[in-house]
């Protein structure tokens, strides 16, 4: 970029970062329009429209910047988030074939690649990059902890542990590697770093997302040794520290379950003939609350033959973003809830998934798409997509909350670190399901987590004839299964269906009063 270029770049960050779209975007396309293979003005247009609550538009620079090419690392890097974005796969993947020898690709940029094809569960792929980025240098901690995080995704528990050893060796203060550490097994009362993470933690100076770190993997691992007090008290400062990291109130999902309740309901569309999409592909989605066992019931279902378990994807939101032209923060938000409401194409938003799904699946006729929050999506997927089975979970709701609570999550679920907030969203979450059942009979079908671990048997044939599949009993091996799992929940998943005596929270009856008491308030 010259320095023409250059100077008006820095006066289009200035607008970017006032707020001020309109200018921003015209100095940008002025840029754009004197050289028009810069890829880096087409990706700096692309957030700009983003921002600015354009999906289609933003969209259309992202691709622009694809077709310049890019080959300069910083600007690479920048153009797999914008990929991933709009959930463009076949895109990233191609960009991962171009990368030529990867001996030769700078290490920064295989960590990039491999975070990006991790989020599309491309896990072995993603693996393949990082084992050369540990080769070119065994210790960096960076690379470390991502191949750590795939060894777990991909079950190979020991391996990610030794990676993670040896990272917090060369850099005992990343707080992540603990965090990671204490995911991995059941701490014991003569094996733990309880001491150490408490001395972490005395350490002044810590940032928020650190401190929430290090106290979630505390909780952890004093709850493993019994410790409820001292988990309660750790939990406590870890919520805390992440709540002080996030912008949320309540009132948002209140407004949200509001406009989705208010939304017309018409009849399903058929499915579209055309395009590459195969419409006879039965998409099966496992909705509900986040730790309510939807990882579990996926992976049951993907030891049927006919069924391809595919995992969490975000495709469905990014059909109706384009849908509605609106580019939304989170699976979906009041904004893109009310533009759907004046009318969009359902058919073709149907289509368009099924088509852009397709280079994820072999033969099978089936495939699960287990994002949890796509039940704020019900209503608008059984208008685009009538073949869909949808199966709802369904688990105790403090226990439900409980996990919820415990578990750290990006900055997804921003609800889930305060007890109050948390029951309150529970509550319009349990409203928004019982419209769904009335405006929609016959196309939930609700999975109780409880049944589905003391009964597995019998509530995967219930499952099995609601979608349109015979039973097999391979579905219950599911120790053999091999595929990626890129959950909160893939360390519990590689194991046997367990069916708890007590429930988890039941030590914690007193801690947790404000959550009992909030989840047994009216709902409104």
């Amino acid at each position: 970029m010259n320095s023409s270029a250059e100077q008006l770049a820095k006066l289009a960050e200035q607008y970017a970062g006032q707020g001020n779209w309109s200018e921003a975007r015209r100095i940008y396309e002025l840029i754009l329009s004197r050289s028009p293979g810069n890829a880096d003005a087409a990706i700096q247009l692309s957030y700009v429209e983003s921002l600015g609550g354009t999906y289609r538009a933003a969209h259309r620079y992202a691709m622009l910047a694809l077709q310049a090419r890019p080959r300069d690392p910083r600007t690479l890097g920048e153009l797999l988030k914008r990929l991933r974005t709009f959930n463009e796969a076949e895109a990233l993947l191609a960009c991962f074939k171009a990368l030529g020898p990867l001996g030769s690709v700078p290490i920064p940029l295989l960590i990039a690649f491999a975070a990006q094809l991790s989020y599309l569960n491309c896990q072995e792929k993603a693996l393949e990059l990082l084992d050369e980025a540990k080769r070119g240098d065994p210790d960096y901690p960076t690379t470390l902890m991502a191949r750590a995080q795939v060894l777990i995704y991909l079950g190979r528990f020991s391996a990610a542990e030794q990676d993670l050893q040896y990272c917090l060796r060369r850099a005992p203060e990343i707080a992540q590697a603990w965090w990671l550490v204490s995911r991995l097994r059941k701490q014991s009362k003569e094996a733990n770093h309880v001491d150490r993470l408490r001395r972490l933690l005395a350490v002044p100076g810590k940032r928020a997302d650190e401190v929430a770190l290090l106290g979630f993997a505390l909780h952890k691992e004093l709850d493993d040794i019994g410790d409820v007090a001292g988990a309660g008290e750790a939990l406590t400062l870890a919520c805390r520290a992440k709540r002080s990291t996030l912008k949320y109130q309540s009132e948002e999902s209140r407004r949200l379950v509001d406009a989705l309740i208010e939304v017309p309901v018409a009849a399903a569309t058929a499915p579209r003939s055309g395009g590459t999409g195969d419409s006879s592909r039965i998409p099966v989605f496992i909705v509900g609350m986040h730790r309510s066992g939807t990882t579990l019931l996926e992976q049951l279902l993907d030891g049927h033959h006919d069924v391809h378990g595919v995992g969490e994807l975000y495709d469905f939101t990014s059909q109706m973003r384009w849908a509605t032209d609106y580019h939304c923060r989170g699976v979906i938000d009041e904004a893109l809830v009310r533009k759907a409401a004046e009318g969009v194409d359902y058919a073709a938003a149907g289509q368009g998934y099924l088509q852009k799904m397709e280079w994820r699946l072999g033969k099978e006729r089936f495939f699960t798409d287990k994002l949890p929050s796509n039940f704020l999506n019900i209503g608008f997927i059984c208008q685009a997509l009538p073949q869909a089975k949808i199966l709802h979970m369904v688990r105790d709701p403090v226990e439900t909350c409980f996990s919820n609570l415990r578990e750290l999550f990006s900055d997804a679920n921003p609800y889930s670190y305060d007890q109050q907030e948390l029951a309150f969203y529970y509550r319009q979450y349990e409203r928004l399901m019982a419209h769904w059942r009335t405006v929609y009979p016959g196309r939930v079908l609700d999975v109780d987590y409880g049944r589905l671990t003391r009964d597995t048997e019998a509530v995967l044939r219930e499952v099995s004839d609601f979608c349109g599949f015979a039973f097999e009993p391979g579905m219950l091996a599911l120790q053999e299964r091999t595929r990626g799992v890129a959950t909160a929940s893939a360390v519990q998943v590689r194991d046997r269906v367990v069916a708890l005596e007590r429930p988890k929270w039941a030590p914690y009856e007193d801690y947790l009063q404000p959550l009992i008491r909030g989840l047994r308030a009216e709902t409104a």
